[in-house]
């Protein structure tokens, strides 16, 4: 499976970060460019353990369920999936702050590794392994880049 842990897939993520332009047309959903990097830098520092935000009461019910779905070998997480209201970025974001902040913490989450994951649950799947929160983190950003066409 595709991870942040691998240089390549890392590599991968920080070319297509640079071919996103603040002007790139969605292709699904309701964010612009800038507010899906801050959006991607959270999902960053959740899985770092920055942010720990509470467990959804739908994601403590199917979350279990729903994780060998979304963990499918290299599956693209779908389109339109919900987001949980405390990670919605509304507000305008500058874009080059925002995609400057992603790519240094792409590089602290790739150097940390492992070591760096958090214990914590995630808000929907619950408790994650190192090797998880790689591939999910992963498939976040991708998911987000090819949102734009990136």
């Amino acid at each position: 499976m595709k991870t942040l842990f691998q240089p390549a897939q890392l590599r991968e993520i920080q070319e297509r970060l640079q071919q996103l332009q603040p002007d790139s047309s969605r292709q699904w959903g309701k964010m612009t460019p800038a507010q899906a990097l801050a959006h991607c830098s959270t999902g960053l520092e959740t899985a770092t353990g920055q942010l720990r935000p509470p467990r959804l009461w739908l994601g403590r019910l199917i979350g279990r369920l729903v994780k060998p779905i979304a963990f499918r070998e290299d599956e693209p997480m779908r389109r339109n999936v919900p987001t949980a209201q405390c990670l919605i970025v509304a507000d305008d974001r500058d874009f080059a702050a925002e995609r400057e902040r992603l790519a240094a913490g792409l590089d602290r989450f790739a150097v940390a590794g492992a070591a760096g994951c958090t214990a914590h649950p995630h808000i929907f799947f619950g408790p994650l392994t190192p090797a998880e929160w790689g591939v999910l983190t992963y498939k976040h950003i991708d998911h987000h880049l090819r949102q734009f066409g990136a």
